[in-house]
């Protein structure tokens, strides 16, 4: 069974972070939710998830695909060693990556901006191309095993493209 994982904290933006999470379990992924410390996180509109593990207990090997939502989640997430490490691990090896919104900072951070092409919140443009990004305003961006969109509404694009690129990567068996 392919293994997903998804990184947050408090103030995530509740469907960027839901939207992925039950569209993974539909086709048939295990997905974890990790973040700084156990327990529950909560989203800016009130919605609860239940936290699997803590960033330092992640070994990212073990899974298959990384989503990173939006929201205030991101500022927080940034800031921890080990969710870098784990998003540094996706990069180099070239799995599946859903990020959103604000979600660009946490690669930012993690110094693996640097050439790639991607979308953001418009917020986060002038970050994303202060660290030798390409920032595009469109729905969805895809580069490589990067896809990225700018806010909720681009979700259905995003998590679209997300799932040709995991049955490209042989993930799926056809896009649900």
């Amino acid at each position: 069974m392919p293994r997903a994982l998804i990184i947050s904290a408090d103030n995530f933006e509740d469907i960027e972070l839901l939207y992925p999470y039950y569209r993974l379990l539909e086709a048939g992924f295990e997905v974890h939710i990790a973040s700084t410390n156990p327990g529950e996180i909560t989203g800016k509109h009130g919605y609860k998830v239940k936290v699997d593990k803590k960033f330092e207990e992640v070994n990212p090997g073990e899974y298959d695909v990384l989503v990173i939502p939006g929201g205030r989640a991101p500022e927080r997430v940034r800031l921890d060693k080990d969710a870098l490490r784990i998003v540094k691990h996706f990069i180099e090896n070239r799995k599946p990556v859903a990020v959103i919104c604000h979600g660009p900072q946490i690669l930012i951070s993690a110094g693996v901006v640097r050439g790639r092409k991607l979308t953001s919140y418009w917020g986060v443009k002038d970050d994303v191309i202060a660290a030798g990004g390409e920032w595009l305003d469109e729905a969805v961006v895809v580069d490589g095993n990067i896809v990225s969109s700018r806010y909720p509404g681009d979700i259905p694009l995003w998590m679209r493209e997300f799932f040709k690129l995991l049955e490209r990567e042989g993930l799926l068996k056809h896009v649900p």
